[in-house]
């Protein structure tokens, strides 16, 4: 392991979540945004270098899991305190949720460690944690010695920091080269209704590209290109007439295009490549939809996603 020379690293929350839906319940599922992330990414390359915090009452199955499809988990720290928890319940639309738990736990006083042998990634994935997690993380990362040694760096947030650690949330957002967030988080860090808008005035924060996901309505992208008006891509979603949990869906999406952008060896990505990732952590994300937890992306085959991307480009071809 110490010569592992790692493409992606993703750092995050590593969770055991319990999960209510109208139609069922399952408990002790892998959850957190670097876990999902993790295993998204690694369908498309590998090793994928896992960065988070777990307690001793982690399931073994989960690690073992990881690990069968390509996942390392050198960068996954042990404590003997109890591991972080989340319990939710979603309502008949799958589009709105009760959060009944959270357990900080091992997370309350956590401060990121990479190992030095994680630290030359070509692409960087600060996935959901605090901003001065992702800080952490980021300082501890090579910067390369020229700007074409430079990581790819790829970071998500959620509402909570925009609310609680909003000042430096705005400190992460110059380092990155792609931003992700949902659409009402958008509207809220830009403080505009109109998607367009936020897109441009996030832009206006520091990073390169902005990805708004808009969940069973797909995703937009917007570049910077010099230009007052920035580039713009907008992709549909694949349309499910069943959605079994929709947990850990938009932490796929972030991890798959970490993965898709890996395929390419390169360090900087065009916007041709990030249209293409778009399409293909969307795809990817829709499987996740299909069963709870990453049941569903654990049984999938690389024939399973191909297809879809191929029904996928008849849908939406005109």
């Amino acid at each position: 392991m110490s010569n592992l020379n790692p493409k992606i690293v993703i750092g995050g929350t590593i969770a055991i979540d319990h999960v209510k839906t109208p139609d069922a319940e399952a408990t002790h599922l892998l959850g957190g945004s670097a876990a999902y992330a993790a295993l998204a990414a690694s369908f498309f390359t590998q090793p994928v270098s896992l960065v988070g915090i777990i307690g001793h009452d982690f399931p073994q199955q989960h690690l073992d899991m990881l690990e069968g499809r390509g996942v390392c988990l050198k960068g996954v720290e042990r404590s003997p305190h109890e591991s972080f928890t989340w319990s939710g319940e979603y309502h008949t639309n799958m589009n709105e949720r009760t959060t009944h738990r959270v357990g900080l736990n091992v997370l309350e006083n956590w401060q990121v460690r990479i190992p030095e042998e994680l630290r030359a990634a070509n692409i960087v994935v600060l996935a959901n944690m605090s901003p001065d997690n992702q800080l952490e993380m980021l300082g501890q990362m090579d910067k390369g010695k020229s700007p074409d040694e430079k990581p790819f760096i790829i970071a998500d947030t959620m509402d909570l920091w925009i609310n609680i650690a909003n000042e430096r949330l705005h400190d992460v957002l110059p380092h990155l080269d792609l931003f992700v967030l949902n659409e009402g988080e958008a509207r809220e860090l830009a403080s505009t209704h109109n998607l367009v808008k936020a897109g441009r005035m996030l832009l206006d924060k520091g990073p390169r590209h902005v990805a708004v996901k808009l969940g069973e309505f797909g995703a937009m992208l917007f570049s910077a290109n010099g230009c007052e008006a920035p580039e713009i891509f907008r992709a549909s979603a694949w349309p499910l007439e069943t959605v079994a949990d929709p947990t850990g869906a938009g932490d796929t999406f972030l991890g798959a295009m970490a993965g898709f952008l890996g395929t390419s060896g390169q360090r900087s990505y065009d916007t041709s490549l990030l249209r293409q990732a778009i399409v293909q952590g969307s795809m990817l994300a829709s499987f996740t939809c299909e069963a709870f937890s990453t049941r569903r992306l654990e049984s999938l085959s690389p024939t399973d996603l191909a297809e879809r991307l191929r029904l996928f480009r008849e849908a939406t071809h005109w």
